[in-house]
Parts: structure tokens; C-alpha cells; sequence
């Protein structure tokens, strides 16, 4: 049996980073893969690479527990991040 090629360290990009709100900590993601509540994921940019659990989202300032490619959500990140930042999912 063949080797298979390993995974990608940071996993499967779903998104990236469109804004930052410093003030509340909560970064626009627009997604390019499907995301839920409960997903883990990594977010990897500039001096910043860090894991977090997506504990809540909002897609038009409603909350939501799953959003799909194509959309943007709010989500409240643990860290200082910037817009062109990547988020994968693990």
C-alpha cells in the first residue's frame, strides 16, 4: 500500500479575514467552505497562528449555528488579528 500524502498542517481553509472590530474582538469572516458551531479552527497570519472553538457566530446580526460558502459571519477571536488573515478548519 502506497503512502498516502499527509494533511495540510493547518488543515482545510475555510475563510479569510475581511474585517477586525479591536474594540469587541470580533473579526468578519467570509467564508469559502461551510463552518458550524463547535468547529475548530486556526487562524494563521502575519505574527499570529493560534486555534480557537467557534462557541457562537452571526450571519446579519442574527445568530446562527452553521453558515455556508459564500457567506460572511461575525466571530468573536481570541487574539488581535488583520484583514487577509487565513482561517482553516482542523
Amino acid at each position: 500500500m502506497a503512502n498516502e500524502e499527509p494533511l495540510p498542517e493547518e488543515g482545510k481553509q475555510v475563510g479569510k479575514i475581511t474585517h477586525y472590530f479591536g474594540n469587541i474582538g470580533v473579526a468578519v469572516i467570509e467564508l469559502s467552505d461551510a463552518l458550524k458551531v463547535g468547529d475548530t479552527i486556526r487562524i494563521i497570519g502575519g505574527e499570529a497562528d493560534f486555534t480557537q472553538t467557534v462557541e457562537s457566530m452571526e450571519a446579519e446580526h442574527q445568530k446562527v449555528e452553521a453558515a455556508k460558502a459564500g457567506e460572511s459571519i461575525g466571530l468573536k477571536i481570541g487574539q488581535k488579528v488583520r484583514e487577509g488573515y487565513k482561517v482553516y478548519k482542523e
